[in-house]
């Protein structure tokens, strides 16, 4: 499987491959072998290339709080398709964001208006592909100028459904 991990706000790929009910990571070039039980509410024991740990997890907003010993980290894990869905379907430039399906699907919902101001990180448009909704976010602040969809409409690749100035 083929994921996408924010850590501490950089983004990693990973490659996990299930072995036996043990996992085989695959990042950045290296290689872990990773076994890891729940202990208790929280709590896992992991082996991490023989080496054991105790690590505390949490979730909330979306993501994991990760701490082990006295290291914390914040982490969210997506599937890579999914994490290309959503990053890669606004084209942002100087003067604006263009988003674009990059794939066929159907507008589920359109979460802004026209002449509505936005932020980088506001929810745009939410496209069902695949099965799946993906919710594509502003890159840019400016005000939306058009909204080419309405929701139940289907998309091919490369229409455009929102243009911010």
């Amino acid at each position: 499987m083929r994921l996408a991990a924010e850590i501490d706000g950089g983004v990693f790929p990973l490659e996990v491959v299930e072995e036996g009910g043990r996992y085989l990571v695959r990042a950045g070039g290296e290689e872990i072998r990773v076994d890891a039980r729940q202990t208790g509410e929280g709590l896992w024991s992991v082996l991490i290339d023989g080496t054991s740990v105790l690590a505390e997890v949490t979730e909330g907003d979306g993501m994991f709080g990760v701490t082990v010993g006295d290291e914390h980290y914040r982490i969210a894990v997506e599937e890579e398709t999914r994490y290309a869905l959503r990053t890669r379907g606004g084209a942002g430039h100087a003067s604006g964001q263009v988003v674009k399906a990059p794939m066929p699907g159907r507008v589920v919902l359109i979460e802004v208006a026209v002449g509505q101001a936005v932020e980088p990180g506001l929810g745009l448009v939410v496209l069902e592909a695949m099965k799946m909704e993906n919710e594509f976010k502003a890159t840019v602040a400016g005000t939306v100028k058009e909204i080419r969809v309405e929701p139940g409409q289907a998309v091919n690749p490369g229409d455009v459904m929102l243009v911010i100035e």
